[in-house]
């Protein structure tokens, strides 16, 4: 494994904060580590507002089961961040169970002394 500087490693405890506050549905955590000007791209094409999206998984309307990243890159360009991961997990949305395997592209910037998602995009494998 590369080393990491200590912006890529701040990263990658953002994204696995995110990880897990989208499977705890955790309405503090998640708008915590979110910008609030989200931009928030589903695989479907939806895209959601910083509100939306956290509604949907306070509310169980998108219930994730697990979540698994795999493959992930981070890049780190001044105060902004790139990451990119496969992500393998199920969920349940609006009541129906599907598998999830997509990629995803994370857009994160340093907001003071914190990184904050400000867009996400997935994509089908």
């Amino acid at each position: 494994m590369l080393a990491q500087s200590k912006d890529e490693q701040a990263v990658a405890v953002a994204v696995e904060t995110l990880r897990q506050a989208m499977l705890d549905a955790d309405k503090t955590s998640l708008e915590n580590i979110t910008a609030e000007q989200l931009s928030y791209g589903h695989s479907s094409g939806l895209i959601e507002d910083k509100e939306a999206f956290v509604q949907a998984l306070v509310s169980g309307d998108a219930d994730f089961k697990t979540i698994a990243l795999d493959n992930q890159r981070i890049q780190i360009v001044g105060n902004t961040a790139l990451v990119r991961h496969q992500l393998i997990g199920s969920i349940v949305s609006k009541g129906n169970p599907s598998d999830l395997r997509l990629g995803v592209l994370l857009v994160w910037q340093k907001q003071g002394k914190a990184w904050k998602l400000l867009a996400r995009q997935a994509y089908k494998l």
